[in-house]
């Protein structure tokens, strides 16, 4: 009998622990699937949000303080300040010709950011000195300009802004002979030397938006055709523009509003 009841307590007490070492094992289990679960939502997350997509989390708007200098600032609040639309291009010191790319909206005279940071591709010889660009020196002009004229190959856009479809027959005359430097002309309008094609063999200038430099009043040999545009590729410079990805061009140009007097912030 006394044998039979210590069997029975010994089975009890094994069933006891066997049923700890499961909940153990299922308490394990379900913290492995948690931590599963988690890094699926966090790589999921990071799908939706790459370099081109939307800003509007908290933690894009840690970079606004970095993004605006407080010169720049200075300056928009003196000269501009009318002006509640900014594109900011710097150098992110990679390469001379990389840069990044950040869109802020005033709000409450406050800078707001707009989008996530995304790559742009600048001069191949870097930024120019504040005044110091040139024809035909490769660099992109540092400074603060207006945003003016989108163009493009298709018939229209989705955007507020202006827009013109470039044809064969539409040229940027950059001869610093010219009396037509730095203008937007038909060919057969000028007797310019040298200009740059609005229509070109591929898809650059697909879509473009005017950056107003060396525009009023036109300075000759200061350098012409400075737009926003398609890249080559995003690791290919331009002569001075600055280049994004068609699908970050496209939302820059559904953004833009004329009566926002949006501008451009172009430095190293």
């Amino acid at each position: 009998m006394a044998a039979g009841m210590e069997k029975a307590n010994s089975d009890r007490r094994w069933r006891s622990v066997n049923r700890h070492l499961c909940l153990k094992r299922v308490g394990l289990y379900s913290l492995f699937a948690l931590g599963g679960l988690l890094l699926c939502v966090i790589l999921f997350r990071s799908t939706l949000q790459p370099e081109n997509c939307f800003a509007g989390e908290s933690r894009e708007a840690t970079l606004a303080p970095a993004a605006l200098t407080a010169s720049t600032k200075e300056s928009l609040e003196t000269h501009w300040p009318a002006s509640s639309q900014l594109v900011v291009v710097r150098n992110d010191g990679s390469l001379p010709h990389i840069s990044t790319l950040r869109a802020f909206e005033k709000k409450n005279g406050t800078w707001i950011p707009v989008f996530v940071p995304v790559r742009a591709t600048t001069g191949r010889n870097g930024f120019a000195a504040a005044g110091g660009k040139r024809e035909g020196d490769g660099k992109t002009p540092s400074g603060i300009y207006s945003l003016g004229l989108v163009f493009g190959y298709p018939s229209s856009v989705t955007s507020a802004m202006p827009y013109r479809r470039m044809t064969r027959q539409d040229i940027w005359v950059d001869d610093p002979a010219s009396p037509d430097y730095n203008r937007l002309k038909k060919k057969e309008e000028t007797k310019a030397r040298s200009f740059e094609d609005m229509v070109l063999q591929d898809n650059r200038y697909k879509y473009g938006i005017v950056v107003e430099y060396n525009t009023n009043p036109v300075v000759p040999g200061r350098g012409s055709a400075i737009f926003i545009h398609i890249w080559k590729d995003k690791n290919t410079a331009t002569a001075g523009c600055v280049a994004l990805s068609e699908q970050n061009i496209l939302r820059l140009i559904r953004w833009l509003d004329p009566a926002r007097k949006p501008l451009i912030v172009l430095e190293n």
